[in-house]
């Protein structure tokens, strides 16, 4: 039996197309797996690894992933029982509401769990839990979706050869777009719980800063994750493994699944930073434009399309997504490396979106 969570689950073996294509991305299947082990570590101080697995379990059966959700009740009944505390009862509803509709997890919503005895680094460490089970389980949907439709080419659509005409009506790449509050301009960001005193930082939590960002000493965000200093790293390690990785789904395109998750989840600042990123890579604004218009309608040709559709599917029902979604992709041309590509751009931004969305809020100004 593999000691990779997600292999086991789907389930995948060394033999088969699909293994084989997920192991393209090996930074990507250890830093997962790595994540899960620092979340579950029964070492890891303050949140108890029962309250841990009770959140996990009930985000399971909120979102309605059977394998997902046996998971985490064997787990949970090898442990044992766990006193169902008001501290628990808080938990479970915090994540509950990050489960089901994250822009409502607003700053009364966290603050409610040092109003049930958290300490910062738990509000963190559970913060973290939450988003990373977001992204779990649909890593498993992408994947349990590509092995029910089995492994076949994909076949290249024609060519779109019409040259690209900026519309009249948007400001040139580079200008902010201002649509249904969603914008495409440089927004800071402010924590709602007590960041990181870097004198009193430990060196492990200095050398997760500076691996980091080049800036993260001074950033609310990262002063904030540092509190959980091994979460951080691994959660770091995914992002990195899965935006930035060569081949396959251009980073364009990353970048187009990555504004579209945020739209929805209505994630102002992620969809600011990543419609930038697009802007930046294609100069071009125009799906931009839609997607913040309306997502459900938005992309400029069939590929993008398609990517605009899978993206808001596997974002909104993980446990409903299926073969179909991935069949749409395929027939605009995306390998099964590609489509990878944008499930993971995808999950990663079901947890980057519930951190910022959920820790703090948008600020004007870079």
């Amino acid at each position: 039996m593999s000691t990779d969570l997600i292999d086991t689950l789907v389930p995948l073996a060394p033999q088969e197309a699909l293994h084989t294509t997920r192991h393209q991305r090996d930074k990507v299947v250890a830093a997962t797996q790595g994540s899960h082990e620092a979340l579950f570590d029964p070492a890891l101080p303050g949140l108890s690894l029962g309250e841990r697995l009770h959140v996990a379990l009930s985000m399971a059966q909120t979102v309605g992933h059977e394998g997902l959700t046996a998971h985490y009740a064997q787990a949970l009944r090898q442990h044992g029982p766990v006193q169902d505390s008001g501290r628990l009862a808080a938990a479970r509803a915090f994540a509950h509401t990050l489960t089901v509709n994250p822009v409502a997890g607003d700053r009364g919503a966290l603050l409610s769990l040092p109003a049930a005895g958290f300490s910062t680094p738990e509000a963190i460490a559970l913060a973290q839990l939450i988003a990373y089970v977001s992204y779990q389980v649909r890593v498993l949907a992408g994947l349990q979706a590509m092995k029910a439709l089995g492994a076949t080419e994909a076949q290249p659509p024609a060519a779109d050869e019409a040259p690209f005409v900026h519309p009249a009506n948007l400001p040139a790449p580079g200008e902010p777009l201002n649509i249904k509050g969603f914008t495409s301009a440089t927004l800071g960001w402010k924590a709602w719980l007590p960041v990181l005193d870097l004198a009193q930082a430990t060196p492990e939590q200095l050398a997760v800063l500076d691996s980091s960002h080049p800036k993260a000493r001074s950033s609310d965000y990262y002063l904030l994750l540092s509190q959980q200093p091994r979460i951080l790293q691994e959660r770091s390690t995914v992002f990195n493994a899965i935006m930035y990785a060569p081949g396959g789904l251009s980073r364009a395109e990353r970048e187009l699944a990555s504004a579209v998750v945020s739209r929805v989840n209505g994630c102002v600042y992620c969809a600011s930073v990543h419609a930038q990123r697009f802007e930046q890579l294609t100069k071009r604004n125009d799906v931009i434009a839609q997607v913040f218009e309306d997502p459900d309608t938005a992309g400029t040709t069939p590929r993008e399309r398609a990517i605009v559709r899978a993206s808001i599917a596997l974002t909104r029902a993980p446990a409903d997504f299926g073969p179909a979604a991935i069949q749409s992709l395929r027939d605009q041309g995306l390998s099964d490396l590609e489509v990878l590509d944008m499930l993971h751009a995808v999950a990663i931004f079901a947890w980057a979106n519930r951190l910022m969305l959920n820790l703090g809020e948008p600020v004007s100004g870079g």
